[in-house]
């Protein structure tokens, strides 16, 4: 295996990662709430892309914190510097002396914590990729997908939500970026059998909600889309593989759930996330095989 491409999707991933944070942020609202534009400081998200690109805390988060005495003090007022000691004010050797005043920091908000998970799921997931696929074509279209469903996984997590500006996208991405890997010499998947695996999930997915709107969501059929013709694209057996492999996640995920007394056997658990894992599960099968 090459370093170069591992070394190229591992940075890939990271940079990427990166900028999870803050997309999710925005994107992790409720379904009658718009996105979000402000910090949760009240600061105007900026940056390039309208604000999308960008670290996950904005630029005057990310300032340090200013150290501020809780009460006034004279002379410079960005600095506590306390006042000379007279006899006068002095108490007592018998009593207790009044308590200084305490500096406090700035306190981050909790959505704008420093974290490295999203950025180290996104190039662990990159480097798998890779290093399963090798140099073929349709590992520009693997590694430019990841990011996008870390994303979706991340925002389904927090607000049990797959908002349609990412998943039908997704989807799209998938189909167009698969094809154009059909059209080079040494890919080794299927195009058509890519289709067929999106409208099959799609499909099996459209089933369950409508069987039971309330244990399936709308957005996991239309993630089922995307999820199906990266699947598809290794052929029915992959498809199958990666579409139990979420099931299979998600039921261990909830059963682990009750047997920790954290929740009831009727407890909604976001399932998005588990259907990503299985079909990068999937997709990592079918492209060894090949």
């Amino acid at each position: 295996m090459d370093a170069a491409l591992l070394a190229l999707a591992a940075v890939w991933g990271a940079v990427t990662g990166l900028l999870i944070p803050r997309a999710a942020y925005r994107f992790a609202v409720e379904p009658d709430e718009p996105r979000r534009t402000a910090c949760p400081a009240g600061h105007p998200l900026t940056g390039p892309a309208r604000g999308w690109l960008g670290p996950a805390r904005c630029a005057p988060c990310a300032a340090p914190a200013a150290r501020v005495p809780e009460t006034p003090s004279p002379g410079d007022p960005g600095l506590y510097t306390p006042a000379p000691e007279t006899p006068a004010l002095q108490a007592p050797a018998s009593e207790t002396p009044a308590p200084e005043p305490r500096i406090t920091d700035t306190p981050t908000p909790p959505a704008y914590a420093p974290t490295i998970l999203a950025p180290l799921v996104t190039a662990l997931a990159c480097v798998a990729l890779a290093a399963a696929t090798g140099a073929r074509p349709e590992l520009v279209g693997w590694l430019a997908l990841a990011p996008v469903a870390v994303l979706l996984a991340v925002v389904d997590r927090r607000v049990h939500r797959l908002p349609d500006p990412l998943t039908l996208p997704l989807a799209a991405a998938a189909v167009l970026l698969l094809g154009g890997a059909a059209l080079l010499p040494g890919h080794a998947g299927s195009w058509t059998s890519g289709l067929l695996g999106g409208l099959a999930l799609g499909g099996f997915y459209l089933l369950l909600f409508l069987i039971n709107p309330n244990g399936m969501g709308f957005g996991d059929v239309k993630l089922a889309l995307a999820l199906g013709v990266a699947l598809g694209w290794y052929g029915w057996t992959v498809l199958f593989v990666g579409g139990f492999a979420g099931f299979l996640f998600g039921a261990a995920y909830g059963l682990a759930l009750v047997l920790l007394r954290r929740a009831g056997r009727r407890t909604g658990i976001p399932f998005g996330p588990f259907m990503i894992a299985g079909a990068l599960t999937g997709v990592l099968l079918g492209a060894l095989a090949r």
